[in-house]
């Protein structure tokens, strides 16, 4: 299956131009010459290497840090040294001379996940993440503007291996209720990382004898979204690797542990659900959370107060590769839904973004909805104050971008949970405001395939997937929420 970030190289309207590709070449080649040059000689064995480190999760009063420990020198078959298995642990403290508080795990590992709690809001800290006393070694995003471990660049480019954050303040108000929002779960999917038109790029795929990596993963954020206290999961389309039944009922049988479906989950299409020739076995999967029958794949629900819009932001005929396209039928409905209840609060999600922006790789038409269409929506938002999040999904990465012409509203891209990083946002709704904060997925097997995962683009894909600044994947803002009450789910 092709990976969706890519068009079919014969829809040459959908080509990114010259300069989006000379954008994209320039902001790799570094990262390219270090992949290249980068890492321990073969022949060359070092007992230990602590790799990947990154800032994953940020609250006002916690912090997740991750990373990965290798033998150098070795080769798992694949071309890649073998996952060394040692204990871990997080040196930090207020002053990057006394990093005096230490946080550790509870067992040896070769994929290591520290989590730092009881943090002051506001506040710089300073850690170092080791492993049998060798100091951990971030994710190299600097060399395309970003930065995968802190919230400054205290440390990058030095041999300390010292690097700071600084937590922000808690949402206002008092909190009312956690959202996951999620998408790209891809089951049935063999290959992760399949693009067209790039044959030497042929993807990464799941160790033999192990269990599908796209059911490992949707398991494991199941999991995870209930551990980390979500009341509501929202899955943006991509369910399925190609709309076939089995798959699509195996989707409906893990995210049904989370709850009831229409009212404990909701879901939309995303271009690999797309009808087939005879049916359009995704709604017949999701029947009931469309409000049960033959009703459209688009509908409005009340949490409580909160209204949730769902899309489907591929709801016409074509191959997927395509720009996402609602159909006036359903464009005219959302309009009159937000002019009807312009304060009401309100969060949107569906598959293809409005925008694309700040992308490592070239952008194609294939990336985001119909330019017309995305226009229109973002018009509705500017006379809809109530409306302040337009969750996305379709470019697996994570990435926050402000609407220019509706300032309002932001639109939160979110990482594919099929693969690296995996994992979903959780949106923690406030009287005042809200938060954002990306968790990875939990367990080993998931641990595991997203360590192999992160391969995917010849091992540039973490510039892409994790979010090149912290607040991509953690973020707070403020925004008059109080009209929302108890949590309860309707159809409306």
């Amino acid at each position: 299956m092709r990976c969706c970030i890519s068009a079919p190289l014969a829809a040459l309207a959908a080509l990114p131009t010259p300069y989006d590709v000379l954008r994209s070449g320039a902001l790799l080649a570094p990262a390219l010459l270090r992949a290249a040059h980068g890492g321990s000689p073969r022949g060359k064995y070092r007992q230990l290497a602590a790799v990947h480190l990154e800032l994953v999760t940020l609250t006002e009063d916690s912090a997740i840090i991750t990373w990965h420990t290798r033998i150098p020198g070795t080769d798992d078959g694949f071309g890649h040294p073998l996952p060394a298995v040692t204990e871990g642990e997080v040196v930090y403290g207020t002053h990057p001379a006394r990093l005096n508080r230490v946080a550790a795990e509870d067992r040896p590992t070769a994929h290591h996940q520290v989590e730092l709690t009881g943090l002051e809001p506001g506040q710089t800290y300073y850690y170092r993440a080791r492993s049998g006393g060798v100091t951990a070694v971030p994710t190299p995003l600097q060399h395309v503007r970003g930065n995968a471990v802190g919230t400054s660049r205290h440390g990058l480019g030095s041999l300390t291996g010292t690097y700071s954050f600084t937590t922000p303040q808690p949402p206002p108000g008092r909190h009312l209720l956690s959202i996951a929002l999620c998408n790209d779960l891809h089951l049935g999917e063999t290959t992760a990382g399949l693009m067209a038109g790039f044959p030497l790029l042929r993807g990464v795929s799941q160790a033999a004898g192990l269990a599908a990596y796209p059911e490992i993963m949707t398991r494991a954020l199941v999991e995870e979204a209930k551990r980390r206290g979500a009341d509501v999961l929202l899955a943006a389309g991509d369910i399925s690797a190609g709309g076939s039944p089995r798959d699509l009922a195996e989707a409906r049988r893990i995210l049904d542990g989370f709850g009831t479906l229409g009212r404990d989950y909701l879901v939309v299409r995303g271009n690999h659900d797309r009808a087939g020739s005879s049916a359009d076995t995704f709604h017949e999967g999701f029947r009931e959370g469309f409000g049960g029958g033959d009703g459209p794949g688009y509908f409005a629900h009340d949490l409580g107060g909160l209204r949730i819009i769902g899309l489907d932001t591929y709801a016409k005929a074509g191959n997927g590769g395509d720009a996402g396209g609602l159909g006036e039928e359903q464009l005219s409905w959302f309009r009159g839904r937000l002019r009807a209840e312009p304060d009401r609060p309100t969060v949107v999600f569906g598959h293809h973004p409005l925008t694309v922006r700040d992308s490592v790789f070239p952008v194609t038409r294939g990336q985001q909805l119909d330019r017309r269409q995305a226009r229109a929506i973002v018009d509705a938002y500017a006379s809809a104050p109530g409306v302040f999040l337009h969750h996305a999904g379709h470019t697996h990465r994570n990435k926050r971008t402000p609407l220019v012409r509706a300032p309002h509203v932001v639109q939160q891209e979110v990482t594919a949970a099929k693969d690296y990083p995996g994992g979903f946002l959780l949106l923690r709704v406030h009287s005042g405001g809200y938060a954002l904060n990306h968790y990875k997925a939990g367990g080993i097997e998931a641990r595991e395939w997203g360590e192999r995962s992160r391969r995917v683009a010849g091992g540039l894909w973490p510039h892409h997937a994790l979010g090149r600044a912290a607040t991509d994947r953690n973020s707070v803002r403020a925004h008059d929420l109080s009209g929302v009450g108890s949590l309860g789910v309707s159809v409306a």
